[in-house]
């Protein structure tokens, strides 16, 4: 009784802020002494502390309680293809360090070096100790399988496939690391920090070196029967031979419309070779008609694949994420091919968290895994 009396209040003044023990008896249903009782506890365990006195009412100033910040440490980590982000935060949510570092790894071992030497250096920049980490939490592209105990369909990142890889991890970060698909992880932080906010389902498309999604249905995150949901890459979109070797591996979407078919694309139109997929974009944005015909045919792609999506799940809002989808004017190219394939028009925006959505999902989904863990301890 005592645990779940705790528990109790532990839950409720994480959610309101700093409060009274008179508000907490009241909230509780407990008495003042067994109200007492507990949070003398929970002070002695660490977990919480005196946030101040309350005065201006009748009677002695009220003492307030509030958790602990350094109760415990969330780390949350992104493997992109060319860039490493991560952030270091307190369980109040406070974020202590955040660092983005180019990928240079030419192997998979080489690339979890440097993840760990990105957490290293956040833990110094943040002025903590990677011991006192409760939760890291790792975005990764891929799928989780647990046939083989490691991740699937990460192409985008040669070697990423190992089941070694995630053995190496949880060993150097420690035994709570968990490896969540990044889509996934951005469409969560889109939920709580972002244009999700306000409304009850949505659909983050990340388009970029990949292509994916994450699906928020009534305020949780959908993974389907085997973690793939969202996984658009494999909708049979596109001018690429089902056949070929990049549609099997990347599936058809993909290969037709990521940011490397962009570049083929233009060089079909008589770009220059060495073009990116943001000289293109940028191309466009100055008129040049090779690039904006293969703009408008990558609005059309991205379009037709959310109105499937669209018409399956009939969503508030869809989010686009990614270097392609926070290029300046396609979310309205894509919403204006949007509007002549669906009979209700979602309203489409560019994601309000950018190149950190990931690292943000990464420390939401951490926050609520090391908060269970101080419940569970305490």
């Amino acid at each position: 009784m005592r645990a779940i009396n705790e528990r109790l209040l532990l839950e409720h003044i994480r959610a309101v802020g700093p409060v009274s023990r008179a508000e907490l008896a009241r909230a509780s249903g407990l008495s003042k002494p067994t109200v007492a009782l507990a949070l003398a506890n929970l002070e002695q365990d660490g977990l919480l502390e005196l946030a101040g006195l309350r005065t201006g009412s009748r009677g002695p100033a009220a003492v307030l309680y509030e958790v602990r910040p350094d109760a415990g440490y969330v780390l949350g980590l992104d493997v992109g293809r060319e860039y490493l982000r991560g952030a270091l935060a307190d369980v109040g949510g406070t974020v202590l360090a955040r660092l983005s570092r180019p990928a240079h790894a030419a192997s998979a071992k080489v690339r979890v070096a440097e993840l760990i030497a990105l957490a290293d250096e956040l833990a110094s920049a943040a002025g903590v100790t990677r011991s006192r980490v409760t939760q890291v939490v790792i975005g990764s592209p891929g799928v989780y399988d647990r046939a083989r105990g490691a991740l699937t369909m990460a192409a985008n990142v040669p070697g990423w496939e190992n089941p070694k890889i995630l053995v190496d991890l949880e060993r150097s970060l420690g035994p709570t690391t968990i490896v969540e698909n990044d889509i996934d992880l951005a469409a969560l932080a889109e939920r709580d920090m972002g244009h999700g906010r306000k409304v009850a389902s949505f659909c983050f498309v990340s388009v970029g070196t990949g292509i994916g999604m994450g699906l928020v249905i009534d305020g949780r995150l959908h993974r389907g029967a085997h973690g793939a949901a969202g996984e658009i890459a494999y909708l049979p979109i596109g001018d690429v031979e089902v056949t070929s070797t990049e549609a099997r591996r990347h599936g058809l979407l993909e290969a037709a419309a990521s940011a490397s078919a962009v570049v083929k694309a233009a060089k079909s139109q008589g770009m220059r070779p060495s073009a990116s997929a943001r000289e293109v974009f940028a191309a466009a944005a100055r008129g040049a008609k090779a690039a904006t015909a293969v703009v408008e045919r990558e609005a059309w792609l991205i379009a037709r694949a959310v109105s499937s999506v669209v018409a399956v799940v009939d969503p508030e809002l869809v989010v686009l994420g990614g270097g392609i989808g926070q290029a300046p004017g396609f979310a309205e190219a894509v919403a204006a091919q949007l509007a002549h394939l669906v009979p209700f028009l979602p309203d489409v925006r560019v994601s309000a968290l950018g190149h950190e959505a990931v690292v943000d999902g990464s420390l939401v989904l951490g926050l609520e895994r090391a908060w269970q863990r101080i419940l569970d301890r305490s």
